[in-house]
């Protein structure tokens, strides 16, 4: 398991059953990078990851 993975997991069973938007989800996200601008790159990768995600690959 990786470190990361108990955060998800926490993530799930607090959160689990609400729905949120995707706006919702990026004003968090642009809340976040404020509080801790070391982490913009990551949360700009998963907020791309997250956009692509249906993309089509050719």
């Amino acid at each position: 398991m990786y470190f990361t993975d108990r955060g998800i997991e926490e993530l799930a069973t607090r959160r689990g059953d609400e729905e949120v938007t995707i706006e919702w989800l990026a004003e968090r996200l642009r809340d976040f990078v404020d509080l801790n601008p070391e982490f913009e790159t990551p949360i700009e990768r998963l907020a791309t990851y997250l956009a692509r995600l249906d993309d089509d690959e050719d």
